[in-house]
């Protein structure tokens, strides 16, 4: 899906995303911002993620609750290769934040295609960031994308930017259940068996190449909500002016009980909170029950991991 761009940004480059970022339809529509879809397959038939504007989050969700089977694809080579050239064509500078590659191959597909665009389209800037964020993290980094360049950041610049800004976007979330990652091969089978009958709730994030982490567990769902707040209060910076987000595939209750947790922290209670519903390109590999949120915080790469020094080093 494509938004229609704003007269006063468009001349100066497009920025486009994917539908893992998880927009609002609202949000999507408002910002100066194009949302390439991702292919989902429900009950075997394949779908496209439209940021819910053919089905609801409820229904999807107690499709899945039933026992209907999901999965994603990739967006295809073909597809970038369509929208590239249409930004080529037009002559906008254009900055693509791909959904992490640790998850998908969405990103190295797009760098596929820009390869041709830019062999075919020699004078056109288009760069390619692997955001390394999954989920709604993607939708923080590109709102302020557009802050952004609205203050006067070219193309090249914004791509430097969002490249060095990622690593301070900050998700922490919890899962009813461990069968939908089970299900799509993320975690062993006996793990989601195991977890289910302790009553045993995961806590995941990611590193710095966007892929999942355990963060800790819980025996109820309760104290894996409050980890979640303990893990905000860690890790937040305070600063009123940047937003930050709370979704859920849906859980609403636990949403709300999250977000006034959240604002009862010092200094939390008029901070700009945007809700979201996860979208089913993610919702098919968390499943129900999942509760996120997600914020600017204390540079991620400052305290790095022996895992991911090592995997930096293997990247370099």
């Amino acid at each position: 899906m494509t938004t229609a761009a704003t007269e006063g940004y468009a001349h100066r480059c497009r920025i486009a995303v994917d539908t893992c970022c998880d927009f609002t339809p609202e949000i999507a529509a408002t910002l100066d911002i194009d949302i390439l879809g991702f292919p989902f397959i429900l009950d075997g038939e394949e779908r496209a993620d439209d940021i819910w504007t053919s089905m609801t989050p409820k229904w999807f969700y107690d499709q899945i609750r039933s026992g209907v089977k999901a999965s994603t694809a990739a967006i295809s080579v073909g597809r970038y290769l369509e929208y590239f050239t249409e930004c080529a064509e037009e002559g906008t500078p254009t900055v693509y934040l791909a959904f992490t590659s640790a998850l998908s191959s969405s990103y190295e597909h797009a760098c596929i295609a820009a390869d041709e665009v830019r062999e075919k389209y020699p004078d056109f800037e288009l760069y390619v960031v692997d955001n390394a964020l999954p989920c709604s993290c993607g939708e923080l980094l590109a709102l302020e994308a557009v802050r952004q360049r609205a203050a006067g950041l070219t193309a090249a610049q914004l791509a430097k930017w969002a490249d060095e800004a990622k690593t301070y976007v900050h998700g922490y979330f919890t899962l009813e259940s461990l069968d939908s990652l089970a299900a799509g091969g993320r975690i062993p089978p006996a793990a989601a068996q195991i977890s289910s009958k302790l009553d045993i709730k995961a806590s995941l994030s990611f590193d710095l190449a966007g892929s999942l982490t355990l963060t800790g567990v819980s025996r109820g769902r309760k104290k894996a909500l409050k980890g979640l707040v303990k893990a905000f209060k860690e890790n937040y910076v305070l600063d009123p002016s940047m937003p930050m987000t709370i979704v859920s595939s849906d859980a609403e209750k636990d949403a709300d009980w999250l977000e006034s947790a959240i604002r009862k922290e010092d200094g939390c209670a008029d901070l700009t909170i945007i809700r979201g519903a996860v979208g089913p390109t993610i919702g098919a590999h968390v499943g129900p029950g999942m509760v996120a949120v997600i914020f600017w915080g204390k540079n991620r790469a400052e305290k790095m991991t022996l895992t991911d020094r090592i995997a930096q080093k293997v990247r370099s």
